[in-house]
């Protein structure tokens, strides 16, 4: 008996380990999932050491405006498809929107169009925000 609830303990555990420490949730999609911790540290490294990364705002130009992740490239997601070519395809790309609904259906279709980078913030600005993390206007 003991063994049997060592072995279920194990299993239950493991995922929110990794989500945890910040690792990414492989999508059927070909994107991950970061927390909005792991997609703060990233961004905190990138301002210092030029880690090459980029943070896509895929929400509307009046959401951008009314606050955003500092460095942050606004493409709304309803025309994502005609500008592919601003995303780079040789960084890490981390998409958020209001609360990852459309950064979800962003890193979906980036995916689907070769690229290999990309993490999708779970829970979006919202949880950004929620974490104490800038925002600027």
């Amino acid at each position: 008996m003991k063994r049997m609830m060592m072995a279920i303990l194990i299993v239950v555990a493991m995922p929110l380990v990794g989500t945890a420490c910040g690792f990414g949730e492989q999508t059927p999609d070909g994107y991950e999932n970061a927390s909005v911790a792991h997609a703060h540290e990233h961004w905190q490294q990138g301002k210092s050491a030029k880690i090459p990364f980029m943070l896509l705002d895929v929400r509307t130009l009046e959401e951008y405006a009314a606050g955003h992740v500092a460095g942050a490239k606004l493409i709304p997601v309803q025309v994502l498809a005609e500008h592919l070519n601003e995303v780079p395809k040789d960084k890490q790309v981390y998409v958020y929107c209001h609360s990852g609904t459309r950064s979800a259906r962003a890193a979906k279709l980036l995916a689907a169009h070769g690229f290999k980078n990309i993490e999708n913030i779970e829970g979006g600005i919202v949880a950004w925000k929620e974490a104490g993390y800038p925002v600027e206007k």
